[in-house]
């Protein structure tokens, strides 16, 4: 068995303004600032990237039917 002593907890930095996380709003600082985040993904400011999809072609894929 190895003797491994507890490393005590650093908080990461707050990825809003850079201060160190607390638990209660833990990746952030505050309510503020994770407040700020929720705007930001709320508005479009964060947004995951998306491919484009096409047929063998090269030809862009028409979008789905709709039913009527």
């Amino acid at each position: 068995m190895s003797d491994e002593t507890a490393k005590p907890f650093e908080p990461k930095p707050c990825p809003i303004c850079g201060k160190p996380s607390i638990e209660r709003y833990k990746p952030f600082c505050s309510k503020r600032c994770a407040d700020v985040d929720l705007n930001r993904w709320l508005t479009g400011a964060y947004a995951i990237p998306v491919v484009e999809e096409e047929d063998e072609d090269g030809e862009p894929l028409s979008p789905p039917l709709r039913p009527e």
